[in-house]
């Protein structure tokens, strides 16, 4: 998870002293592994390494090509043997990343992009085309972002240089914002008009005046795998899922697990441990960190976490978050927080997490996230009834139909028409937008960001890629948006990987028949099968984990004078977000005992907190409180061209 940054004039002028003195202070907590600096002709590069594999510390970038291609790789490639053969390189097994990067690029050009399997973000200058290409990994696992001007253009891994030394203030993105307080934003979008991000899976070209923006690889929807026993889906999921842990605990320093007691990342630290055993995985060791509360009946994780430290024969590290509050955080007046959700309270669990991983030496964190979404973590039947459905197998459908209503407790009727409305038009049967919304939205903002705040849903079409596939994407979209949203925290310094995101496992499971993948009554089926000799039964056969949780909403009534207070002078009420009033009268409803949206309330909360915190910085132009006729937020049509943000 190295940092770059570079700027690149197109006049070709010398970029000032001064200018890039502010960035290097900006990024100085990403600085630990000796940076690196290069400047040609108006371009300059800031390279801060983040040594996470072993090859990386014989890396010197950013790399120039045998081609002058002026290459900057953060990543980590998993393919370096296949992309040997191909490019044939024989003999020279010791090549970094960036350089096999760079000889696939001056062979293949853009098309080596679909190449290159693992978690990376590339930037390749062209001093020849005066060109500059940026890119993402297919899911976005890596920050790049971008700001292209009329003179020049501007890109970061962290996108705090980008605002706070632009030439002009910047306006707040609507469709960030409807996402942001919805479910997720998408993952092109940034809370700044005309600060871009990098989609996963494409590739941004650069030139004077002139911004491309091309898909360079997808999952195809034609791919499919039929084998004629359980057993050899079970086994060639498990080669997979082998596979991609193994890739990620490369790491010259200890890996750092989740190990939260749930199927997901217990599996992870099992597979992680049976491969080290073996010898097909070298690094120090694998620790685990674990969280738990024991005055929530829903969340005492301990017994399942207990059952696998013993398995592993050693203890990790445990932190008690009962005293983790879930109203939101401070924003620090000395730090500058780019996302709404940077604000981060140092409480005594994050200074445990934080003395653990200084005192283990942790560089690499591996995460659980992904599994519930692509292995029927929340069992559902629709996607298979729809395939059945769209394929005329009548007979079929009302039999597996019937199975699923058992197994749901579900009317078999209501079940049909729950499948039969994924392929109609959002709002013609149940609630519309603007009937589900909480009250205190405004209908203008909404409305003009429906699609962003209900998540870009999309209904179910009958013609095209089987529904199991059209579901599987969408996920996957979601998926993008979470890890689009997330900060690149320095304090500590962490490269997050994700064993259930890779992308040979994924065109895996997205062309095996969805009945693999969950059953009636067997929720994760291929899951517990492939890996029923590995993972503690207990483990695999638990109920899924509860997250009902009665501490947030007693702390917002212990924490109501401070929550009422923010709904004084509301900068969202300014922006056209909010009715101040309505949302004080929900507060007050919720005070007296009424039913509460309290999630809703939160990320609300939440994000008028930041708002406070850029209008203290003067980072971003706000209308004034007395004048709601004002200019509200900048327009879409103002960003940089874009990809289309479904699936």
């Amino acid at each position: 998870m190295s940092v770059q940054f570079g700027r690149w004039n197109f006049d070709r002028s010398v970029i000032r002293e001064d200018y890039f003195a502010k960035v290097s202070t900006c990024l100085a907590p990403y600085d630990v592994d000796d940076r690196k600096d290069y400047s040609r002709e108006g371009l300059r590069i800031l390279y801060l390494p983040f040594l996470t594999t072993k090859d990386s510390a014989y890396e010197t970038q950013p790399y120039v090509s045998q081609s002058g291609a002026v290459i900057t790789w953060d990543g980590r490639l998993d393919n370096r043997l296949e992309l040997l053969r191909e490019l044939g390189i024989t003999g020279l097994r010791d090549k970094t990343d960036v350089e096999i990067v760079a000889k696939a690029y001056d062979q293949w050009g853009n098309k080596c992009l679909a190449k290159l399997i693992g978690d990376w973000a590339l930037s390749i200058f062209l001093p020849r085309s005066r060109t500059l290409l940026l890119a993402k990994d297919f899911i976005g696992t890596r920050h790049l972002y971008y700001t292209a001007h009329s003179n020049h253009v501007t890109w970061s891994t962290v996108l705090d240089p980008l605002v706070l030394f632009s030439e002009k203030r910047s306006s707040l993105d609507r469709e960030y914002l409807a996402g942001w307080l919805g479910v997720y934003p998408a993952p092109h979008l940034t809370p700044y008009c005309g600060v871009c991000s990098v989609p996963p899976s494409s590739f941004v070209l650069l030139k004077e005046g002139k911004t491309h923006i091309e898909r360079y690889w997808n999952f195809g929807p034609n791919k499919k795998i039929r084998y004629g026993a359980d057993s050899t889906y079970q086994e060639h999921f498990r080669d997979l899922f082998n596979e991609s842990v193994r890739r990620r605990l490369g790491s010259p320093h200890p890996v750092l697990c989740d190990l939260s007691g749930g199927v997901d990342s217990s599996s992870v630290v099992c597979v992680a441990d049976r491969l080290i055993s073996f010898g097909q995985a070298h690094l120090p060791r694998v620790d685990t960190i674990s969280y738990y509360d024991l005055h929530e009946p829903h969340w005492n994780e301990l017994p399942y976490i207990s059952i696998m430290e013993e398995k592993r024969g050693r203890a990790g590290t445990h932190i008690d978050i009962h005293e983790q509050r879930f109203v939101p955080a401070e924003y620090p007046k000395a730090h500058f927080s780019a996302l709404p959700n940077s604000g981060v309270r140092l409480n005594e669990a994050a200074k445990q997490f934080h003395a653990a991983v200084r005192a283990q030496g942790n560089r690499v964190h591996l995460s659980g996230t992904g599994g519930d979404e692509v292995l029927g973590g929340v069992p559902t039947p629709l996607p298979e009834l729809a395939n059945l459905l769209v394929a005329a197998n009548i007979s079929t459908f009302f039999g597996q139909l019937s199975r699923w209503a058992l197994a749901k407790k579900r009317p078999v009727l209501g079940l049909a028409t729950e499948v039969l409305q994924n392929f109609l038009p959002f709002g013609l049967f149940g609630s519309s937008v603007q009937e589900s919304r909480p009250q205190w939205f405004t209908k203008d903002f909404l409305v003009s960001c429906k699609a962003a705040y209900q998540g870009y849903d999309q209904r179910t079409h009958v013609f095209g890629p089987l529904p199991s596939f059209q579901d599987a994407m969408g996920s996957l979209h979601m998926l993008r948006r979470q890890l689009g949203c997330c900060p690149l925290n320095s304090e500590p310094l962490l490269e997050k990987r994700y064993p259930f995101l890779d992308r040979d496992l994924l065109e895996f499971l997205y062309a095996i028949p969805r009945e693999q993948i969950v059953r009636p009554y067997e929720r994760r089926s291929l899951m517990r099968r492939a890996l029923a000799e590995i993972v503690p039964a207990e483990i695999l056969n638990r109920r899924r984990k509860g997250f009902i949780a009665r501490r947030p909403v007693a702390e917002f009534h212990a924490n109501y004078p401070e929550l009422q207070g923010l709904s004084r002078n509301m900068l969202s009420e300014a922006l056209g977000i909010v009715d101040a009033k309505r949302f004080t009268q929900s507060l007050q409803n919720a005070k007296n005992g009424q039913e509460i949206n309290l999630i809703a309330i939160l990320r609300l909360l939440a994000l008028e907190k930041w708002l406070r915190h850029l209008h203290e910085r003067n980072v971003v132009t706000f209308p004034t409180l007395s004048d709601p006729s004002s200019e509200l937020l900048a327009k879409t049509n103002h960003r940089s061209p874009r990809l289309d943000v479904a699936p």
